[in-house]
């Protein structure tokens, strides 16, 4: 505010043309009448992608959920998978939806914490600083790898005699399927996206934000655990809900990690709830695949419904993480 009324100031002073308004980003404002003509095609292509994406995204929307109020019943969410001649006598999907709860509980509960952790760290600490380059170039690659690579390190890892713990094993004999084992492996699919979003909410508090906490004494752990972790509250929820919605959409993991079977196969013997947290079962995004017309149970009907309650619950994912923005954007940022 200071330098832009020394500016006017000087400007006046010197007898020289003040500058143009500024827009709403502090920018000149620039009407798209004075740009070239590739600038022009190129803002053209761009609306209509947009827009094309947009239509592409609305209509898939609109057929899931005209075929999904067509096909799902109540009885569907409450009554799990059956054998069964027609789809009449097959049941529900209440194990895939129940399912799906555990392994995105599971997943999120473990990554949460570790993704913060990290990203404070490369945030406030970094060193040491190769350490910390190596990090940051392990998530980015944890980002791009498809999760049918995951799914073959987790079937590596908890096939191990010393994990047997962890998962379903017979005679000796480890599995490596388990709850447990597919929201271990899910937690690094919402890894990265956790990540980036804390150190997003880190970056963008200011240096004298943690210059004044030091100056009344506070140690660095102190300033981040009292003032700067609260402080961007906002990006951390945005972050889990973001790997939230990763976690439930993954199939992968779930057919190679968690068998895929219709119903609950909890391991006999074992104390709730270690007994279906070692134990197999399936997700919606599986009993879609198995029950559309090309996968083993053939029931398009319920397929319809199974992704018509997994679109709802997108929906509100997406629709709780722009209930963050805008209310992060009320209580006002730390650049005023």
């Amino acid at each position: 505010m200071e330098a832009s009324i020394s500016t006017a100031v000087a400007a006046g002073h010197s007898g020289a043309a003040a500058p143009p308004p500024p827009g709403k980003h502090g920018a000149a404002v620039e009407g798209s009448a004075t740009w070239r003509l590739g600038d022009r095609i190129g803002l053209a292509i761009c609306w209509g992608l947009g827009l094309l994406f947009c239509a592409i995204a609305v209509a898939v929307a609109l057929y899931l959920f005209v075929q999904g109020i067509t096909y799902l019943k109540p009885a569907m969410l409450t009554t799990p998978a059956a054998s069964g001649f027609s789809q009449s006598e097959s049941g529900g999907f209440s194990d895939a939806l129940i399912g799906t709860l555990m392994v995105a509980t599971l997943g999120i509960v473990l990554a949460l914490p570790v993704g913060i952790a990290i990203a404070v760290w490369l945030v406030e600490y970094g060193r040491p600083a190769a350490l910390a380059r190596v990090a940051e170039s392990t998530i980015e690659a944890i980002a791009g790898i498809p999760s049918i690579v995951l799914a073959l390190f987790g079937t590596v890892i908890f096939s191990s005699s010393a994990l047997a713990f962890l998962s379903r094993s017979n005679e000796g004999v480890v599995f490596g399927k388990s709850f447990f084992a597919a929201g271990a492996m899910l937690s690094l699919v919402a890894l990265p996206l956790i990540v980036a979003s804390v150190r997003e909410g880190l970056n963008s508090i200011p240096r004298h934000v943690r210059e004044a906490s030091y100056a009344v004494g506070k140690t660095k752990a102190a300033t981040t655990r009292r003032i700067l972790l609260p402080a961007c509250r906002p990006q951390v929820a945005t972050g889990a809900v973001l790997g939230l919605g990763r976690i439930i959409g993954d199939t992968a993991i779930i057919v190679v990690l968690l068998g895929a079977t219709q119903n609950f196969g909890p391991v006999e013997g074992a104390p709730f709830p270690l007994d279906y947290l070692r134990g197999v079962g399936t997700t919606l995004t599986n009993f879609v695949y198995e029950a559309s017309p090309t996968g083993n149970l053939n029931q398009p009907q319920k397929a319809y419904a199974a992704a018509f309650v997994l679109l709802i619950m997108i929906l509100i994912l997406n629709a709780i993480v722009d209930l963050i923005h805008r209310r992060s954007r009320k209580v006002g940022t730390w650049s005023s």
